[in-house]
């Protein structure tokens, strides 16, 4: 039995804490006392006369006294009780706690406890996800194309030797190629040579017709783990895991940490979704994650997309990923035709645009309506409102340092930008034609649905978006209400993509395709392109004979003008060049500190002070520092925000300068540093 446990806590605390096992005699021993090993969970004392009762998780044992604790014999707790009678977590994922604990700049039991069932929903964006049909899960013949893939994939990986090279696949192709089936397919050879899968989709994916799907395809050999499930119910299939009686492991971000026995593949769809990030700390990237496990075990990644991330595609070029791709539409029916539609212009009947539905599209959901069919409205709902903007030319104000869209503050009569913080006056007319037909520019989602309403009164119109659902349940509601027809109008942003297989939908319109363009965020023209894609995608497989407008004040804008003409390898390489000239992502790499406290003069001084600090940290390493400056979302939760961005090459020398920050000098205690490796987003 050991003497002595070795634990972590979930807090922010860079270290382990060593405490007494229970001997018999004392109240309360029990059997697990005996047994207690890694992946125990047990209760402690903590803090200042044992002020907090904790739980713990157990990361080393030992029979006799560690030699670091030999000074403080005396003053080690003993613990309160055993909690599990039978480990709950491996050796591997203390490995994994430690690795992204070093790596994304948290504590270890943040980390350790962050992989561990909980019964908390999985929190981050879903940029651009689109639910999973679920028939795509059930089996079908392959074609010439998906056999090759398969093939590819599956010789390749079994011949990696060293060679982090052959590790990596992506498959690549648009919406209806077929990409499950391959995923599914190569699983299935996995499957059969005695290994585990991990198989990761976007959290809204998950839908209870999905999950039905690979059950019935897969069996009682499938462990799902997603946010809907309750802390009881995720235990269980977590330990359904842990006993090796789950093969496929299917789920969102978190199950990436999954304690698989003999894990064989990992399967990444939509792998340029952005819940994979995570939005708490840790804030780790399931990608990265992903690469480090299959790379430890030799064993590949396979990862999937009609629209690869940026960096996945640069690594593809560079021949560090290996590319497949898919091109034929199994379902038949091309691309579709989209229109796109220049809110600056008039129409050929000289119509202009008053607020967001454009004439063109007024007239398509009347006919539509008409028709007995139905409609869908995309909004961009993070698009970002009050941007300075030429109504003559098109011309929108950016920061001379970041070419970043600035943002108008009302308050300070000034454009300010968000990464670096220079600010500029509000010009009266247009630097770039001279024309006075300049303001600002920006709505939101009810402001959209109370013009269709009022536009529209004959048709009865519903929204769905994450601002107005109460949970789950509602959400299905309104699509079976939208699938029976009770619906004419459905307006939503990604989260009503599953209705584009709808069979009465005739017409889908964006509303406004570059308010994406407008968020102070370098990524910002590869969300739009993503959207615009997706979109058309889904579109031309599920209705034929529909139509797709989509509507932009700048249709001309590579991002939207690539994705409606389905010039997409001309987009990325638009792209690449964009981000190597701007030294962004994937030509450097970057580490987002952000200051939060509700005092907004504790905030701005700690954020300043630290950026004095990391310059003098700069002179003896090689990075630059952005800001400091006011975050874009320059107030959330009542708590005033202030960051600052760190920029190099090389992501081991921002991490040691974060650590020298943050472990090297005591900060206020008003004040919380958010800290971001690889951030996905900067507002």
């Amino acid at each position: 039995m050991p003497k002595y446990l070795e634990v972590l806590v979930n807090l922010p605390l860079m270290q382990s804490f060593t405490y007494q096992n229970l001997e018999d005699g004392d109240k309360k021993f029990s059997p697990a006392c005996k047994n207690v090993d890694i992946g125990y969970r047990v209760e402690v004392p903590f803090g200042q006369k044992n002020a907090r009762k904790m739980t713990a998780a157990v990361v080393a044992v030992y029979d006799e006294l560690p030699p670091k604790c030999k000074d403080y014999e005396d003053k080690i707790k003993k613990i309160y009780r055993v909690i599990d009678s039978e480990p709950l977590f491996t050796s591997e994922q203390v490995e994994i706690a430690n690795w992204v604990s070093h790596y994304y700049l948290c504590s270890p039991g943040e980390s350790l406890f962050s992989m561990l069932p909980s019964g908390k929903k999985e929190k981050s964006i879903s940029d651009i996800a689109f639910e999973q049909d679920e028939s795509s899960f059930s089996r079908k013949n392959l074609s010439e194309e998906q056999k090759n893939a398969v093939e590819e994939i599956l010789s390749t990986s079994s011949k990696a030797d060293n060679s982090k090279q052959k590790l990596y696949h992506y498959l690549y192709g648009p919406t209806g190629t077929g990409k499950t089936e391959v995923f599914l397919s190569v699983a299935e050879h996995i499957l059969q040579s005695g290994k585990d899968v991990i198989y990761l989709v976007p959290e809204i994916g998950l839908t209870h017709q999905v999950i039905e799907a690979v059950i019935e395809r897969f069996g009682n050999k499938v462990a799902i783990i997603h946010s809907a499930l309750t802390g009881s119910e995720k235990l269980s299939q977590w330990n359904k895991i842990l006993h090796g009686q789950a093969k496929i492991i299917i789920g969102a971000r978190s199950a990436v940490f999954a304690p698989v026995q003999n894990l064989g593949l990992i399967i990444i769809d939509e792998e340029h979704d952005g819940s994979y990030k995570s939005g708490n700390t840790p804030r780790y990237h399931a990608r990265q994650v992903a690469m480090m496990r299959c790379s430890k075990h030799k064993i590949p990644l396979l990862m999937g997309s009609a629209t690869p991330s940026v960096e996945a595609w640069c690594l593809m070029q560079d021949k560090i990923i290996i590319q497949h791709n898919l091109t034929q539409r199994l379902a038949g029916g091309k691309m579709p035709e989209i229109d796109i539609i220049n809110l600056r212009k008039t129409d050929k009947q000289g119509r202009k645009t008053q607020g967001c539905i454009s004439p063109i599209l007024e007239d398509e959901i009347r006919q539509t309506f008409e028709r007995k069919k139905q409609t869908i409205l995309f909004l961009n709902r993070r698009g970002f409102s009050h941007f300075f903007k030429c109504n003559s030319c098109g011309y929108e104000m950016k920061c001379k340092n970041c070419s970043v869209s600035m943002t108008y503050h009302k308050t300070k009569g000034r454009l300010i930008c968000h990464y670096c913080g220079w600010s500029s006056e509000v010009p009266s007319q247009c630097p770039e034609c001279g024309s006075f037909d300049v303001g600002f520019y920006g709505f939101g989602t009810e402001f959209i649905e109370s013009e269709i309403r009022s536009k529209f009164p004959m048709c009865k119109v519903d929204r769905i978006d994450t601002d107005n659902l109460k949970d789950q349940d509602e959400f299905k509601q309104k699509m079976d209400d939208f699938r029976q027809g009770k619906i004419d109008i459905l307006l939503g942003t990604q989260m009503v993509a599953k209705g584009l297989n709808f069979p009465n939908l005739s017409l889908v319109g964006v509303i406004m395709a570059d308010t994406g363009l407008h968020m102070p965020d370098f990524r910002a023209t590869e969300r739009t392109f993503s959207l615009i894609t997706q979109v058309a995608g889904r579109a031309g497989r599920f209705f034929p004979d529909g139509k797709v407008i989509v509507q932009s004040y700048e249709p001309e804008q590579y991002s939207i003008s690539f994705a409606c003409k389905n010039r997409i390898e001309e987009f990325y390489s638009q792209e690449l060049q964009t981000r190597q000239i701007l030294n962004f992502p994937p030509y450097s790499r970057l580490v987002r500190l952000v200051f939060r406290s509700a005092i907004q003069q504790d905030a701005e001084k700690v954020c300043y002070d630290a950026a004095k600090i990391l310059e003098s940290i700069a002179k003896e390493t090689d990075f630059e520092i952005l800001g400091p400056s006011e975050c874009p979302l320059a107030k959330i939760s009542a708590n005033y925000r202030y960051q600052v961005i760190l920029r190099s090459q090389n992501i081991a020398t921002l991490q040691k300068a974060c650590s020298m920050l943050i472990y090297g000098y005591k900060m206020n205690k008003n004040v919380y540093i958010e800290i971001d490796v690889d951030p996905q987003n900067l507002l």
